[in-house]
């Protein structure tokens, strides 16, 4: 049977892991990153440490004995390069918030209404092009020296096999990109005075985009696009909603999304075709924050389920708002901040673990309305961290008020990039046959009839009633 590697460059660490034809997964290998935070609402990390991690992932799976290799990775991050290919400074990532001035010169500049058309999404903080602008109006010394500007996966590509090149998902989050051409635009990129030659050229998913050792190395897929091929969400009708640091809704298009709500993002899928997203920035993180604060890191997730788990549904008027790190949907703010309200004496421990659990619910079923204009999906299919808890799940599935299947394999981003790099390989003629034979649901959680519905319009309505709060402390 072919052996497949999936490369996954991650904010917190790269993981690597290897299956044969079926989806079996043979071994995986993972190493630890560190992240810089230099000024408040700023993240950087250091590209060298992604490609010594890179590097030992695949030693460790010997990658020179596979036949094919997906890569996929945290999307938006700029790499700078000079003409030599080396980094001219550390990475931004995604989540740095530092660039609202560029994004408002791009919308200046391009045009609100001719921007999303052309790109499908608004000019946000987290998006590649408006780091470029920061570079060029902050740091001229770096932007003279600057010839190549490469997401953080290809950055590794480039290392590994001397192609420059981004696969349309992962190029969709750059902010230049044509939905409709699949191809940078020029109108664009004009408009903001850059020069297409800084960036690399396109390519589909599936493509040869690349040889290690002799070895097909895919195109690849941004993150979402890949963890989307990993769990059968390549066909409309299908969603996904991921449970990681980010919590982050997903379907399927069959044709290029018209412009529609600025929180919902519409990018090109690796299956050639593509996708709408919602992306909420502190899902897993909100609940990996409240664990640490209230119950301490070694305490352990046991603890904090436990007691969230004997607390009433609605925690008896307690409501959380998940906007630790900003947010992006459902609303584009990136000086978001969070909440507890309705707190009162009577609030234990255990209430306020599970109002941050449910509260993170309320924000994916927000995302949900706004991707879908309220349809509620048949199933909804479940990934990442917090599938490990199950009273997450079902209050999930409560608040969605649809089942929520889960996967016999839960790899991540980096399931689907190998199957991506089976494309390459020829094991499959695309990402979504590949991805229908060896994506399995493993077990479902079905709705209680436990309703939800006046907290999620609770949680709906605190947002809004705390924006001149939010003003004057920001």
């Amino acid at each position: 049977m072919a052996r497949l590697i999936g490369l996954d460059v991650g904010t917190s660490g790269t993981k690597a892991l290897m299956i044969d034809e079926t989806g079996a997964v043979i071994a995986t290998s993972s190493r630890p990153h560190t992240l810089q935070i230099p000024q408040p609402a700023w993240a950087e990390q250091n590209p060298e440490e992604w490609l010594q991690a890179a590097i030992e992932c695949l030693e460790e799976l010997g990658a020179d004995k596979a036949d094919g290799i997906g890569l996929t990775g945290q999307m938006h991050g700029s790499v700078f390069l000079d003409e030599n290919g080396d980094s001219i400074r550390p990475a931004l990532l995604w989540c740095d918030q530092r660039t609202a001035d560029q994004c408002k010169a791009i919308e200046e500049a391009v045009g609100p209404e001719e921007l999303r058309r052309i790109t499908g999404n608004p000019a946000l903080t987290g998006f590649q092009l408006p780091k470029i602008l920061w570079l060029r109006d902050n740091e001229p010394e770096n932007f003279a020296r600057l010839h190549r500007v490469l997401l953080p996966k290809d950055y590794i590509r480039m290392k590994l096999t001397g192609e420059e090149a981004a696969d349309v998902s992962d190029a969709s989050g750059v902010g230049c990109l044509d939905l409709a051409t699949r191809d940078w635009s020029p109108e664009v990129l004009a408009a903001v005075n850059v020069d297409t030659a800084l960036l690399p050229r396109v390519v589909e998913s599936g493509d040869i985009a690349g040889l290690y050792k002799g070895v097909p190395v895919a195109g690849g897929g941004g993150d979402q696009a890949a963890a989307a091929v990993g769990t059968g969400a390549v066909s409309p009708g299908i969603v996904s909603v991921s449970l990681g640091t980010s919590g982050v809704v997903f379907e399927a298009c069959a044709d290029a999304p018209k412009t529609q709500h600025d929180a919902i993002h519409s990018f090109c899928h690796a299956t050639g075709g593509w996708h709408r997203m919602g992306v909420m920035l502190s899902c897993g993180g909100s609940v990996r924050w409240a664990r640490d604060i209230l119950y301490g890191e070694n305490a352990g997730w046991e603890a904090m389920n436990e007691e969230a788990a004997a607390v009433p549904p609605g925690c008896d008027g307690l409501t959380f708002l998940p906007h630790l790190t900003g947010e992006r949907c459902p609303y584009v703010d990136p000086e978001a901040r969070g909440a507890f309200a309705g707190l009162a004496s009577y609030h234990t421990r255990g209430h306020m673990a599970r109002s941050v659990i449910e509260g993170v619910c309320f924000g994916l079923a927000e995302s949900l309305d706004l991707l879908t204009g309220g349809r509620r999906p048949t199933v909804v299919r479940v990934t990442g961290g917090g599938v490990s808890s199950p009273l997450w799940i079902q209050i999930l599935a409560d608040v969605l008020e649809c089942p929520c299947e889960m996967l016999e394999t839960d790899e991540g981003p980096a399931f689907g990039a190998a199957i991506l790099g089976g494309v390459a390989a020829g094991v499959w003629p695309s990402a979504q046959p590949g991805s229908e034979a060896v994506v399995r649901v493993k077990s479902t959680v079905r709705p209680s009839g436990q309703s939800y519905r006046k907290e999620v319009d609770r949680h709906r309505s605190l947002y809004p009633s705390l924006l001149r709060w939010r003003d004057e402390i920001s």
